[in-house]
């Protein structure tokens, strides 16, 4: 049976001599591996369209042991990616990140547009990497199930003081009267720009101005909240803090 669907390809690694596995993120299906016959042959029509970081429509069909590409158009590919090392090695984080927060058969339409909207402003290069950085890790950490508690103190309901405090490990806010140990200093510029990140229109939420001090903090802040909740090793994140 044939399956169309439109989908970014974020994973792929070579399969015997001329083969290759892709892995898809697709609003109706979540994750779809399936592989690409005959890849490494340069006459065949489906090579651009299921490269790394390619968005495509594909018709796949399902064998007895998984899904095969039997088509592929290339809707966008990205190519500007590769002008720019650090902005290709911050997409490279970003869809490792989706392959690690994602799941096989549940849909992830919003996942797949923050993911396409963060590639194309990485192409265009005029929007500051760290935001762009930070507005992906948030926001996918909270559509994958780790929203964090920015409503108000987790201890005494304060919505808001001067300076706040965020606690990696619980997922919460304190107030300036509420510190507890360990937790890390929030300006409340930083968590007002949090509670957006969070809250707002995907369509809109990377359409925010910050501060660089405050841009450094909120870096520091939704980096670390992401290594405290991926199971695995981001081997792509260390690439990308090792060339900048």
């Amino acid at each position: 049976m044939q399956t169309k669907t439109q989908g970014l390809v974020i994973r792929e690694q070579t399969v015997g001599e001329s083969d290759r596995l892709v892995t898809l993120l697709t609003a109706d299906y979540g994750l779809v591996k399936a592989f690409v016959r005959r890849a490494k042959n340069i006459k065949s029509n489906n090579v651009s369209a299921t490269s790394l970081f390619a968005y495509s429509e594909f018709t796949l069909y399902r064998s007895r042991e998984a899904y095969v590409v039997d088509n592929a158009v290339a809707n966008e590919v990205f190519f500007d990616l590769r002008k720019d090392i650090n902005a290709l090695s911050l997409a490279q984080y970003f869809v490792q990140l989706a392959y690690f927060l994602c799941a096989e058969e549940q849909p992830a339409p919003d996942t797949l547009r923050l993911l396409l909207n963060a590639l194309h402003l990485l192409c265009k290069g005029k929007k500051n990497h760290k935001l762009i950085k930070s507005v992906v890790e948030l926001r996918m950490l909270a559509l994958g199930g780790y929203m964090p508690n920015l409503l108000a103190c987790y201890r005494c309901g304060t919505y808001e003081s001067e300076v706040m405090y965020f606690d990696v490990q619980e997922g919460c806010i304190y107030c300036k009267d509420c510190f507890r140990n360990n937790a890390l200093t929030a300006p409340l510029g930083v968590i007002t720009a949090m509670r957006y990140i969070c809250l707002s229109d995907l369509g809109k939420v990377f359409s925010f101005n910050i501060g660089e001090e405050n841009m450094n903090i909120l870096s520091d802040i939704t980096e670390k909240y992401t290594l405290s909740r991926i199971d695995g090793r981001l081997t792509t994140l260390d690439f990308y803090k090792a060339i900048i």
